[in-house]
């Protein structure tokens, strides 16, 4: 029976047709093929003409030795054959039709441990320029195909480093300071444009990475002087309050870009990443001389948020701008003035959504009391047990109650958060949100798990302590049943408990 080579096919499919074609492409220079990453990635987009094009392998000797092992080409005539090795000397030089295809495969060589200018030097050479959404493209398509998080989070350092220089929004700014007399030309919106809209959520936070980039500079210094870990612990301290600036982003920005822009990887993936730094600056300030390898450390953690501040101003916000209604980064603008900032001057006031605020309070009440109204019933009252009271009444019996309180639907939807100050800041925007889009990446699995189990009846409560800010917190979470017992919720109430523990000490 004959063995008969597609080579439309891609290469995972081949080697799972006929798995000696691994050891074939081993001696004809393909070794990372024998990586199973490597073939549950790149090999799944890319075909025997594209792998030969990109690592620089005759095709012709690649036909050759498989037809010497007993294998037949499909379309084995000459004048294909030719075509087949012109298309492929052809796509060297260049674009492809589908870009983020070739993306995803620069990407995957890169999880595999190739070389970071050895990929370059064919990214240069199929691209002159790559879009921001391109990039989110690439990495949303490799986790659905199957590449976990993890794996795409630890890459996301080194695929800024391969974009440096080459996002559509860079060159667009280069260009703007070179040419002064483009200006009656067209040109989309770039984050550039609207970091100089004062009080913009854009013009906020490059703002505040300008003032990260100033501590990053003298930790920069330091190290390369070669201070001892005594004079760089307190600088390392100072660069703690990245934290405020990835807090603010984590409840603001990414879970609008997953949930509503269904752009789940480069959220997740950053959101992260941006974990990872603030935890590893904690561990180095808390431990300090004790640990080995101190500096080292630092010098990497500090060139990941230096790496974070690229991928915010060239690839989140950029892919944001294209995504978000103006509405949308209203309502980001009027959640803003609830967190801390890095500027010392405080939040500047952004006129236009200024003048829409009441507007847009008002649509948003409306529907919030249509949606009350309907619950209701006769006088506005709603009968509790035994009584009745106001939706008013109710509110501000809820507000009294000295916790934080949230309550997610038996379909696992954000409906209420009772109002006041927060430990754990609850944005408006969450509402309607599913609940684990306000949890980072992390955290998602435990809330998963501790729904799952109130919804199948095996827990009813689970508590967790910890302390934040040097204070005992207790987090309380509730499965919420009806008179028959039914799920039809969870209630999350968080206490702060330094009150206790002063309490007792007085005793």
């Amino acid at each position: 029976m004959s063995k008969i080579i597609d080579l439309n096919h891609t290469v995972s499919q081949l080697c799972t047709q006929y798995p000696e074609i691994k050891d074939i492409m081993v001696e004809l220079g393909f070794k990372d093929i024998t990586k199973p990453m490597a073939l549950a990635t790149v090999g799944k987009v890319m075909t025997l003409p594209k792998g030969a094009a990109i690592k620089g392998i005759n095709l012709a000797d690649v036909l050759a030795a498989l037809e010497a092992k007993g294998f037949e080409i499909k379309s084995t005539s000459d004048e294909e054959k030719s075509e087949t090795k012109g298309a492929a000397k052809k796509a060297e030089g260049e674009e492809p039709q589908d870009r983020s295809e070739l993306l995803k495969q620069y990407i995957a060589r890169l999880s595999e441990g190739e070389d970071l200018e050895s990929v370059r030097k064919d990214f240069v050479k199929n691209f002159k320029s790559v879009d921001a959404a391109e990039i989110a493209k690439a990495e949303q398509e490799l986790i659905q195909g199957g590449t976990p998080v993890s794996e795409v989070q630890k890459l996301c350092d080194v695929h800024s480093a391969l974009f440096h220089g080459a996002t559509k929004e860079e060159q667009i700014e280069n260009a703007e300071k070179a040419v002064m007399d483009s200006l009656n030309s067209k040109k989309e919106d770039t984050a550039a444009d609207f970091s100089k809209i004062t009080g913009h959520p854009v013009n906020v936070f490059m703002a505040e990475n300008e003032k990260i980039i100033t501590l990053i500079e003298a930790l920069k210094q330091a190290i390369s002087e070669e201070k001892p870990v005594k004079e760089l612990v307190p600088l390392a301290q100072n660069l703690r309050v990245v934290s405020i600036h990835y807090a603010r982003k984590g409840d603001l920005i990414y879970p609008l870009l997953n949930r509503k822009y269904e752009f789940s990887g480069p959220s997740n993936v950053m959101w992260g990443v941006d974990d990872e730094i603030r935890d590893e600056l904690k561990v180095l300030v808390d431990t300090g001389s004790m640990i080995p390898g101190f500096t080292g450390r630092l010098e990497k953690v500090v060139t990941r948020a230096e790496e974070m501040i690229y991928k915010e101003n060239n690839i989140l916000f950029p892919l944001c701008i294209k995504q978000f209604s103006k509405e949308d980064w209203m309502r980001i603008y009027y959640e803003m003035s609830s967190y801390e900032t890095l500027l010392p001057e405080g939040y500047p006031v952004w006129e236009e959504a200024e003048a829409k605020r009441e507007e847009l309070k008002t649509i948003g009440g409306k529907i919030a009391k249509e949606k009350r109204d309907s619950r209701n019933t006769k006088e506005d009252y709603v009968t509790l047990g035994s009584g009745h009271m106001t939706p008013k009444q109710i509110e501000a019996v809820i507000n009294t109650i000295p916790m934080e309180l949230t309550f997610v639907d038996e379909e696992d939807i954000n409906r209420y958060f009772d109002a006041g100050e927060k430990l754990f800041k609850r944005p408006d925007m969450a509402i309607d949100r599913d609940v684990y889009s306000c949890h980072p990446p992390r955290y998602e699995m435990m809330v998963r798990h501790i729904i799952d189990e109130f919804k199948a009846g095996e827990e009813d409560q689970v508590d967790i302590w910890m302390e934040k800010n040097n204070e005992p917190v207790l987090v309380k979470y509730m499965a919420v049943r009806d008179s028959e017992g039914n799920y039809v919720g969870t209630l999350e109430a968080v206490q702060k408990m330094g009150f206790a523990k002063e309490h007792f000490s007085e005793e």
